[in-house]
């Protein structure tokens, strides 16, 4: 991550921040594919803080940029072909760009820990789960097994693991989904990290755990006054309990706002229109709304605004050229032709 080409400008956005409530600064990133087709901007020109002790959701689509956002805050970018190609990403005064694979791997579980999307894909089948968040800790806090066994028990108790002696010898597929995204939970959180990003992580639970899940994060976040990056595409998750959100669009950020500001004054129409996707409820026969259209391909972006191909307010104007991020209300941003000059 040490070569990332990063310009005298960034360096001055990446150093002017606020010290005292902001946990996480991401300036100006650009995490690119370089493939044998062309260059696929996967994230372009990504700006967001987290504050200590709050919840931003990051709301899209799937193959919007959120999960790629995530892993190169991460410094887990797959490469070859994936590349960070600009900007800033600061935790807590220290850009992570700048550090080398070394130094990332010590700030990977003890500063930032993420949940990944699938529990059963990111859990070791053939080891059992205690042994999995022993290691974390072994690795991270260099305890010894004993030690790391009573830390791994602390922190089942801590997410609500019932019978946590006997769960620690059990093995992923003897696990409930919701228990599986407990224990992932559990490792990301046995090092106290200041900031946690979740991916995703009530997909495929029911209802019932899903709730129980975030009420988890909610609780968690506040005793332990971390912040708390949440991945998702449900806006029904972000409305009960993101403090902050930030909308992307193919790669790009479309809208940002307090959730509540949000909610009551929706600017943007690929925002109006994930709201209006929400299932309620309806009269008999009604059909949930879908916004049509697909996500244009990252090789042959339109020009003009990349939504207005899908946009049912589109006018000739948003085909001629891509709206900048503007502010039209206090701390509200939108990129829209109807909020330019």
């Amino acid at each position: 991550m040490a070569d990332c080409p990063i310009t005298d400008e960034q360096h001055t956005k990446v150093a002017a921040i606020d010290e005292t409530n902001t946990m996480l600064k991401v300036t100006g990133l650009k995490t690119h594919f370089f493939t044998t087709k062309g260059v696929l901007p996967a994230v372009d020109d990504v700006s967001f803080s987290v504050k200590r002790g709050k919840i931003l959701g990051i709301v899209g689509e799937s193959g919007c940029g959120k999960s790629m956002t995530a892993l190169s805050i991460m410094g887990l970018v797959p490469g070859p072909a994936g590349k960070i190609v600009g900007g800033g990403i600061v935790l807590d005064g220290k850009n992570l760009l700048t550090l080398t694979e070394k130094e990332m791997c010590k700030v990977r579980g003890n500063e930032v820990s993420m949940i990944f999307q699938e529990p059963m894909t990111s859990l070791n089948p053939v080891y059992t789960v205690g042994k999995q968040v022993m290691e974390a800790v072994i690795l991270h806090q260099h305890l010894g097994k004993a030690e790391a066994r009573e830390k791994a028990l602390e922190m089942f108790k801590l997410v609500g693991i019932p019978e946590p002696e006997k769960r620690l010898a059990a093995y992923p597929h003897q696990l409930s989904g919701g228990l599986r995204q407990r224990v992932m939970i559990a490792m990301a959180l046995c090092c106290r990290p200041k900031l946690l990003i979740a991916d995703e992580p009530t997909t495929a639970l029911d209802v019932t755990v899903q709730a129980q899940i975030l009420q988890l994060m909610k609780k968690l976040q506040t005793e332990l006054n971390s912040a708390i990056i949440l991945i998702t595409h449900d806006m029904g998750v972000v409305a009960e309990v993101c403090d902050e959100v930030v909308i992307m669009y193919a790669g790009k950020i479309v809208e940002q706002a307090d959730v509540f500001e949000l909610f009551e004054h929706c600017l943007h129409p690929y925002t109006a229109g994930l709201m209006k996707a929400l299932p309620t409820l309806q009269k008999s026969g009604g059909r949930l709304y879908n916004i049509p259209g697909m996500l244009p391909n990252l090789l042959q972006l339109p020009k003009g605004c990349r939504f207005y191909p899908r946009c049912e307010q589109a006018t000739p104007l948003c085909a001629e050229e891509e709206p900048e991020l503007t502010e039209p209300r206090p701390g509200h941003f939108v990129r829209c032709v109807k909020y330019q000059g």
